[in-house]
């Protein structure tokens, strides 16, 4: 799904994968890879598909600052595949390659220029200014484990507010609605309604309309059946309370 925003442009190419980019600025991506987003989306082929460029897996390496919300999104392949040799990584302090089962590369031996960060932080990056956000389940909410264990605890990844060009765009990352959502400042809001790991479409759809976003777009739903969620509903929801989203770029 592609989103003109002003003069920023939206690519949601699955699960929580979002490319950014300013036409005069830096392509921002967010959270980039895993369960196959890449597939069938190439950004020299106008965003639609890899056919164009001839190999599928060739990097596009146009990405100039990708950042990482937390271990479940760090997916090392996706970051090679995007990012540019001189590419600035922004990585939750929290992710190491010991707390999954997947093979990617250790936080420490990325070939780039690569930022740790908590929950608080505040800096110029480049061209952007990023912040970010605590991003968590609550303890005492329904997104546990069998054993009482938050699916994402407090302090194991972030949120990201980003200042592209002028255009404030925020994904929440994996998280329940938190206190200080709400507050925040924001033209384009990227929030995750599949549920069982997140907040809910119904969670969503109370938060965006708390946050008067210039445009919703969710994300984070339909990638696998435990995150598959009833997305023309969510867009119902918003309609009836007056709170712009798309699901399609119109």
């Amino acid at each position: 799904m592609t989103v003109q925003f002003d003069d920023l442009r939206l690519d949601w190419l699955g699960y929580a994968t979002v490319r950014l980019e300013a036409p005069d600025g830096p392509v921002v991506y967010l959270d980039p890879g895993r369960y196959g987003v890449f597939d069938e989306y190439d950004p020299r082929d106008g965003g639609h598909t890899s056919e164009a460029s001839g190999d599928s897996s060739e990097p596009w390496s146009d990405g100039d600052i990708i950042c990482v919300s937390h271990v479940h999104h760090y997916d090392t392949d996706g970051i090679e595949r995007v990012a540019r040799e001189n590419a600035t990584v922004i990585v939750h302090e929290a992710v190491h390659h010991s707390e999954t089962d997947r093979d990617v590369t250790p936080v420490r031996d990325l070939p780039y220029d690569t930022h740790r960060v908590d929950d608080e932080f505040d800096d110029l990056i480049g061209d952007v200014i990023l912040r970010t956000t605590a991003a968590y389940n609550h303890a005492d909410g329904p997104h546990t484990r069998p054993d009482g264990t938050p699916f994402h605890p407090e302090g194991t990844g972030c949120g990201f507010l980003l200042d592209v060009d002028g255009t404030t765009v925020f994904w929440t990352g994996d998280t329940d609605v938190l206190d200080g959502h709400a507050a925040l400042d924001v033209d384009l809001l990227l929030v995750p309604i599949g549920g069982t790991f997140t907040m809910d479409r119904e969670a969503a759809a109370g938060l965006a309309e708390a946050m008067d976003p210039g445009l919703v777009v969710p994300v984070h739903y339909d990638t696998f059946e435990a995150i598959t969620a009833d997305a023309e509903a969510f867009v119902a929801d918003l309609d009836a309370r007056s709170v712009p989203v798309t699901l399609d770029g119109e």
